[in-house]
């Protein structure tokens, strides 16, 4: 099953698949995984060093996998501050949040230049507290980025917040102007092409079979291979599988969508007029926008937990939270509960320890490079990535390739099955604190103590973006 953003993507921006590779090449650069890391960087490689030869497998078509069915939002880091400072120094803390929030105005740029139309919106994000739990977990933080002046969050009246988010429920909220919100099949889809037309040669259809470690590399494919003097391991979700040396390096989860039919009139009356992406401060977030053609799309993460680290088939079929989303949105929007919902379905999001991606060579083999764990916040951020594996690939001693973000994984989860049982207990224990919050009541201290483990492992973050 393709989800809703791929087929409308691929309804409106038909392009035949490329050819599967059948045959040995011999690159510069192969790169292995057909979404926005892989692109992105592909595109960087090519536009730094347009004499390198770039070649790109990607096992289904580009964007079926995590960059073609998340929300679209376009987010920064400011949010992630404390935990920047705490593992990289206030330095490169601050370094990192002003890079993520220029990404936005980036992908617009880049958008506008090539003629992709992402239905891209630069009408900012609000994050926002719908209890008294939440208001007393986040404010301390934004009021600590506002002192320091990091970021640009600035906190607004609650009858504002409720003006700008189309709904009541949220008590209190902050507002950044440096966020977005794109179609992300359309932007992926619209990657592909720029690629393609720069110069890069693509293979869908393509999963990587092995990879011969070395120096040139092979990677092997079940038609052909490729020998290249560098390797970008672009997998994400999937690295865990193709590489056990990262199965307790990531989590994979599941974050959730619905999208209702168009509704233009009946959503301009609850006041979401514009672009802005809307994300709640639970620990597995609410989070929705509306499009530009009147739907209202509404997601959820930290619902399905894979073992092993597998990508399994529930991750490619409507979502089994439909009911549990649809009652949300309601809640959310009682104006909208009669409007049909035109689709659900799931993304897998590869959560690292700390919440933040990682990048680094395979030990023992520099020129074959990874970036993974976006950690469900990833539209924005693999423009980053991209900048950083670039400098890995080309060899270059500039900020990115100085970045601890460059170290590898910064933590491990336990082994199987103690990460599984544990996220389990550790997810339905945040279900039972959250549902008592929502009544204004006081958590059982076990449920707390349990939901700490969350927030500890990096695990507030959402397939959003």
């Amino acid at each position: 099953m393709r989800p809703f953003w791929l087929n409308q993507a691929l309804e409106t921006m038909p392009e035949p698949p490329a050819p599967p590779l059948d045959r040995e090449l011999r690159v510069d650069v192969c790169i292995v995984g057909g979404g926005y890391t892989g692109l992105w960087t592909a595109l960087e490689l090519r536009r730094q060093a347009p004499c390198l030869s770039v070649a790109l497998i990607e096992a289904d078509i580009c964007g079926a996998g995590a960059s073609g069915r998340n929300g679209g939002c376009v987010l920064g880091w400011a949010s992630k501050y404390p935990t920047l400072q705490r593992l990289f120094g206030d330095a490169e803390a601050l370094r990192l949040v002003a890079e993520s929030e220029r990404c936005a105005a980036e992908i617009g740029d880049f958008c506008r230049e090539h003629g992709i139309d992402a239905e891209f919106r630069h009408d900012g994000t609000l994050f926002t507290a719908t209890n008294r739990a939440q208001q007393a977990a986040i404010a301390p933080l934004m009021d600590g980025l506002a002192e320091r002046g990091i970021g640009s969050f600035a906190a607004l009246e609650a009858a504002e917040v409720q003006r700008r988010s189309g709904s009541s429920c949220h008590r209190q909220g902050w507002f950044s102007p440096r966020a977005a919100t794109v179609q992300p099949a359309k932007l992926v889809r619209g990657l592909r092409r720029v690629a393609r037309e720069q110069g890069v040669e693509l293979f869908e259809g393509t999963p990587l079979r092995a990879l011969e470690r070395g120096r040139p590399a092979r990677v092997i494919t079940p038609g052909g291979r490729i020998v290249a003097e560098r390797v970008v391991l672009a997998t994400n979700a999937w690295m865990a599988r193709l590489f056990p040396e990262f199965r307790r390096t990531i989590a994979i989860v599941s974050s959730d969508m619905v999208i209702t039919e168009p509704a233009p009139e009946a959503l301009a009356a609850t006041g979401l007029a514009d672009g802005v992406s809307v994300l709640d401060s639970r620990t597995f977030v609410h989070y929705y926008r509306s499009t530009p053609a009147g739907r209202l799309m509404l997601g959820k993460g930290g619902n399905t937990f894979a073992f092993g680290g597998h990508v399994h088939d529930l991750f490619d079929r409507p979502s089994r939270y439909r009911e549990p989303l649809s009652r949300r949105l309601a809640a959310f929007f009682p104006s909208l509960a009669g409007v049909p919902l035109a689709a659900s379905w799931t993304g897998p999001s590869d959560r690292s320890v700390t919440g933040l991606p990682f990048f680094g060579a395979l030990p023992g083999h520099a020129n074959i490079v990874y970036g993974l764990g976006y950690s469900g916040n990833g539209v924005g951020p693999t423009r980053m990535g991209a900048k950083l594996l670039s400098a890995l690939v080309l060899g270059q001693d500039n900020a990115w390739s100085r970045s601890p973000l460059a170290r590898g994984p910064l933590g491990r989860f336990p082994p199987e099955p103690a990460r599984y049982l544990g996220s389990l207990m550790v997810r339905n224990a945040i279900r039972r604190k959250e549902r008592a919050e929502d009544r204004e009541r006081r958590p059982r201290p076990w449920d707390d103590w349990l939901a700490g483990f969350a927030a500890a492992a990096g695990k507030s973050d959402k397939l959003a973006s």
